[in-house]
């Protein structure tokens, strides 16, 4: 895999970061460095402009959620953040107060894109003090206002992810993850195909969402205002149909670890003791 950190707007690749790129190669850059976005702002014209003459078809272009939040108006003051977080909340999935005193109460939700998060993804890095972003309201809808901004001014057939940071169960540190999409196929399901020895797949479904969401926010940065990354060489993913970064979400009944590990124990003793009471009152 290339990395390129950044690219100049209008002046095209440079020849000495213009990798030559192999079958089955992937190439991941970012596009100019973007002004401060502001509520109101047509981010998909913005993005047309800065990719003018940079991007091509089957491109993959990953859009970080915090600038379509801005332009989309999803900024509220940082003393609403407790109740934000709550109206965002469709499931408590786990709290933990502070060990110190003074620190913050952390909650894993699920919130109302369906997606389980910490804060239900209200976020108050990369924009202004005393204030907090929370998530566009449909980041399908808003990566296909891009794909469809970029088909009709550049001529140009591209898939598009709006992606945010997340942490991971089991695994220390957070990744990007795709939480909006339009023309990627964000599951490549594998099942029913042979492994290399023959044997068939029956699980085997990598989540290329996401995994190009994480390719993309290591050129990106978290400080770099460069909000949009391009990666060459997945056109494979790249479909007609504009599809649904939902498609990622396992389904409640499907999910083993649907609380925390303290509240399924609570929940397990709460449930004993009535049973226990309930016994002893037939007796």
């Amino acid at each position: 895999m290339s990395l390129v950190s950044g690219v100049d707007a209008g002046a095209g690749l440079a020849a000495d970061i213009q990798p030559t790129v192999e079958p089955d190669a992937l190439t991941v850059f970012t596009l100019a460095v973007m002004p401060e976005i502001t509520p109101g702002d047509d981010l998909a014209a913005m993005i047309v402009d800065v990719g003018r003459g940079l991007v091509r078809d089957g491109d993959i272009l990953a859009v970080t959620s915090k600038v379509v939040s801005k332009a989309e108006g999803r900024v509220m003051l940082a003393d609403d953040r407790e109740d934000a977080i709550t109206a965002e909340t469709v499931r408590v999935v786990a709290t933990r107060t502070p060990s110190v005193p003074g620190g913050m109460t952390t909650r894993i939700v699920e919130n109302r894109l369906g997606l389980v998060m910490a804060a239900a993804g209200v976020d108050a890095s990369n924009t202004a003090e005393g204030t907090v972003l929370l998530l566009p309201l449909d980041p399908d809808a808003s990566a296909r206002r891009i794909r469809t901004a970029l088909r009709d001014a550049l001529g140009v057939d591209v898939g598009v992810l709006i992606t945010d940071t997340s942490g991971r169960a089991w695994r220390n540190g957070q990744t990007d993850i795709a939480i909006g999409s339009a023309g990627v196929r964000v599951l490549d399901d594998l099942r029913g195909q042979h492994d290399a020895h023959g044997r068939p797949m029956l699980v085997t479904a990598p989540a290329a969402g996401d995994q190009l969401a994480g390719a993309a926010d290591l050129v990106k940065g978290k400080a770099s205002q460069r909000p949009v990354a391009v990666l060459r060489g997945m056109s494979h993913l790249v479909q007609e149909a504009n599809g649904s970064a939902r498609e990622l979400l396992r389904p409640y009944g499907e999910d083993l670890f649907h609380t925390g590990s303290q509240e399924s124990w609570d929940a397990g003793y709460a449930a004993g003791l009535a049973a226990s009471r309930d016994g002893g009152q037939g007796e």
